[in-house]
């Protein structure tokens, strides 16, 4: 199962991203401050999409205003907002779990808005990668929260669908511009929801503005500029199988940083979720040989 050399490289780089957002919690438990998740969410996005939106000097022109504002709520701000909606009501374990039904609606999405049809190997590399999460972070006595598990579906259903038109509406301008609207979009949906549901910030110290600093230029400015690359040059479904990679490294996180354990079932999950990581990268690769037969064929 040898992948070529500059798929390779392209697959590591766009997996960086779901690895870079599975720090957020260690680094919103431990550097920022407790109980405003939706601001946090909002600050994170929103200054430096507008810092970078203002520094590069250009705005979306005709039809892509409508899409970006699409694209910044289904990819970032709805996104979050359902995602800390889950986060609060539910266990971390849940949440992870009905979140990592996306790469099966990307498959579907794929189908439906790209014409990919699904392959066999998508479809399993979608049904293990659940499983494998499920075992990787679900424990026994998990609470279940319908609300919260809507809210957990809906945001992978948000998140996969604004996957899949990013892959299909090819951007207008470079990746940066094309990263720091969705940035400025989603953080400016999202402040609004958190101003009335939370209390302002008080009272930052040194060590949340690190946390800050961290969120807005690694966890969010790079990780998804990594990711909109990824999904340009990778299959949609290739590139959600890799999002499965977030719950390993924040299980990865808990263990190094917190001292948490790992228990047998834990790590049996954790290798099933890269077993499904890898196989949907194949796919990736058997459509790009798919494609290079036809095109030599033509």
């Amino acid at each position: 199962m040898k992948i070529k050399t500059a798929g390779r490289f392209d697959i590591w780089l766009t997996a960086l991203a779901p690895a870079i957002w599975g720090t957020t919690y260690i680094v919103a438990t431990e550097l920022l401050p407790p109980n405003h998740p939706l601001l946090v969410a909002a600050l994170r996005s929103l200054p430096i999409g507008i810092f970078l939106t203002a520094s590069l000097r250009q705005l979306p022109k005709g039809i892509w205003w409508w899409r970006i504002l699409l694209l910044g709520g289904l990819n970032i701000g709805i996104f979050q907002a359902l995602l800390f909606v889950a986060a609060y009501r539910l266990p971390g374990g849940v949440a992870a779990t009905a979140g990592a039904i996306q790469p099966l609606l990307v498959v579907i999405f794929s189908w439906l808005l790209l014409g990919d049809q699904a392959s066999k190997r998508s479809i399993i590399a979608a049904i293990v990668g659940f499983i494998g999460v499920g075992l990787l972070v679900l424990s026994p006595a998990a609470r279940l929260d319908w609300i919260g598990i809507g809210a957990a579906i809906a945001g992978a259903v948000t998140m996969g669908l604004g996957t899949t038109l990013t892959k299909r509406w090819k951007r207008p301008v470079s990746l940066l511009v094309f990263t720091a609207w969705q940035l400025a979009i989603g953080g400016m949906i999202l402040l609004p929801i958190a101003l009335v549901f939370e209390k302002p910030l008080t009272n930052l110290s040194v060590t949340n503005l690190l946390g800050f600093v961290y969120l807005g230029l690694v966890g969010t400015g790079l990780a998804y500029m990594l990711w909109f690359r990824g999904i340009e040059r990778l299959k949609a479904t290739a590139v959600s199988c890799l999002g499965l990679m977030s719950p390993v490294v924040a299980t990865l996180m808990g263990f190094v940083v917190l001292h948490q354990t790992l228990t047998p079932i834990q790590l049996i999950g954790g290798a099933i979720v890269l077993v499904s990581v890898l196989v949907g990268q194949q796919t990736n690769r058997l459509s790009d040989r798919s494609t290079t037969l036809k095109r030599n064929l033509l």
